[in-house]
Order: C-alpha cells, then structure tokens, then sequence
C-alpha cells in the first residue's frame, strides 16, 4: 500500500514538470528564428500562401493560446501532426523510438559491464598500477567527445579492421545477428563515456565499504575475498552507483543525437534534428515531451532500487 501511494504521489509529481518542460521547449522554439509557415508553403511561395498556411497550422494566434491547445491535445494522448509529413508524432515517435532505446540499453550494458570489474579491482588494488591506470584510462573517456570516439571506431573497426558495419540499423526480428552487429559500434561509443564515470563511482564506494567494520570482521572469520565483495560490498556500494548510472541515462539520451547521426542510425535523435532543420514545431515538443517521460521513469526505478539496496529505505 505504502509502495502505491508513493508511486501516485511520484506521478502526480511530474505532471508539472512534464508542463515546464512543454512550455519551455515551446518558448525556445518559437524564439529561434525561422518561420515553419515558410517551410510548410515551400521555397517559392508567395506571402500569401506563407500566411495561409500560418493560419491552417494556427500559429497565427498568441503564443499562450498556442500552447494551451497544444496541452490539451496532449492531456488526451494526441502529440499532433507533423507539419512536414503529415503524419501523427505519436506514430513516429513510437517508429523510431525501438532504435533509440536499443542503443541506449545496449551502452548501458557495456558500460556496467566494464565499469563494475574495474572499478572494483582498482578499489582492491587501491595506489597499484592497475588503479592508476583506470583513473587515468576513465578520465580519457570523461574528456573524449562521443563524436571523436564514434568516428575513431569507424575508422578503425569498421573501416581499416573490417570486423563490424559502420552504419545502419536492422531489427531485432529480421535478423538477431545483425541487429547486434550494428548496434557493436555506436553502443560502444556511448558505452565507453558511461563505464568511465561509473568505474569511479564504483571505485570510491568499494573504497568507502571496504574499510568498514562488518568488512574487516568478515575478514576475521575467513571469508575469502570474493565473498567478501560480492556478499558484503558490491550491495553496499551499490546506492552511489546506481544514482549516478540513473543521470547517465539523460547522457545517452543527449549522445543518442550524434551518435545516431555518426551511424546513420534513424531513431529519435535523428527525428529531432531533422525536426529543427524543418522547424516542425509537434514533433519537438513531442520528442522532448517523450525524454522527459523517459527519464522521469528511469528516476523513479533508481528510486524504487534503493530499498532494495538498503533496508532502512524500504522500511522508510
């Protein structure tokens, strides 16, 4: 019960925060200069078919009354029609969204599949070279742009190597094999920004636990090391972590623009940048409306994870 009423207060909770993110993005974008009742008409329109179609995709009227019809629309699912294609942004927000989301947990997977192994070795190998050398291989990836790492794979993976595809995506459903192939590379460049600051977090708290009391108790009775870690320390350095993994995924959402650009990948990345170049007005408030969601959510199950990390929460 007490789970359920947290949920409905969290939910509630970001309503308004899913409206500010609404009313920002459509502030920002109607102060970008560029006008979409131009790009709607076509390159040689005249004035009056420009103004025609302002007022047949109503942005003739004040801003305010703009928005508010917008909320309304979305308060009941409906994320508008997109100028340029005409179709729902719902519909191709949910075409390309199985793109995005792959990439994502995919780098979210290589990412704490190196991060937790090195920084857990680092932390018990504390001032060795081993240590040393994740502080200074996981500052690299902390500095290293997404766009520099995506295009040094290419040319040397895909390009010079020849061991995996540069671009493109295939669905899981057509060919398993291939979809993994072709998400390799740009789960990769993504993966490696993420396991770099989570090797470090990781590396802090094991850190931190390991000099604890219970620790060097379990140490007394003879637990080997193993147990020791994978009983006693990974869970109790797994609060941090987790926080930090949880605003990692508005990182790869955000690197998920240029990755998919570099790859040639047709998510929504790719769809909001082509949005901006057309100035398609509902399909940018409705990708950035679908972020925000998507990480109101991913919060909300970093949140829910911590009483099962720690007990005091869950009674809490």
């Amino acid at each position: 019960m007490n789970t359920l009423l947290y949920l409905i207060r969290r939910i509630l909770a970001a309503i308004p925060i899913l409206i500010l993110v609404g009313l920002i993005t459509f502030l920002l974008i109607h102060l970008t200069p560029g006008d979409p009742a131009a790009v709607v008409a076509g390159e040689n329109a005249s004035l009056e078919a420009i103004e025609a179609a302002r007022h047949r995709l109503g942005l003739d009227q004040p801003f305010l009354v703009q928005f508010w019809h917008w909320l309304r629309a979305v308060s009941v699912g409906d994320l508008g029609t997109s100028f340029t294609s005409g179709r729902p942004v719902t519909e191709l927000i949910f075409d390309r969204m199985p793109i995005t989301l792959s990439l994502t947990a995919g780098s979210t997977l290589i990412g704490v599949g190196l991060a937790v192994p090195l920084g857990v070795f680092a932390a018990i190998k504390r001032g060795s070279y081993l240590d040393r050398i994740t502080i200074f291989g996981t500052s690299l990836g902390i500095a290293a742009p997404e766009f520099f790492i995506g295009l040094l794979l290419v040319l040397i993976v895909a390009l010079n190597w020849g061991w995996l595809p540069a671009t493109g995506y295939i669905p899981f459903s057509e060919d398993p094999v291939e979809y993994f192939r072709r998400l390799a590379l740009p789960s990769l460049t993504l993966g490696l920004g993420v396991a770099a600051e989570l090797a470090r977090q990781v590396r802090g708290a094991m850190i931190d636990v390991l000099s604890r009391d219970y620790i060097q108790t379990a140490r007394a009775k003879g637990l080997s090391t193993l147990s020791i870690i994978v009983k006693h320390g990974l869970k109790n350095a797994a609060i941090p972590v987790v926080t930090v993994l949880g605003l990692q995924i508005r990182r790869l959402l955000g690197g998920a623009v240029i990755v998919e650009q570099i790859f040639a990948m047709n998510g929504v990345g790719s769809l909001a940048v082509r949005a901006v170049f057309l100035r398609d007005l509902p399909v940018l408030l409705g990708v950035a409306l679908t972020t925000a969601i998507v990480v109101l959510f991913v919060n909300l199950l970093v949140d829910m994870s911590y009483g099962y990390f720690d007990p005091k929460v869950r009674t809490a």
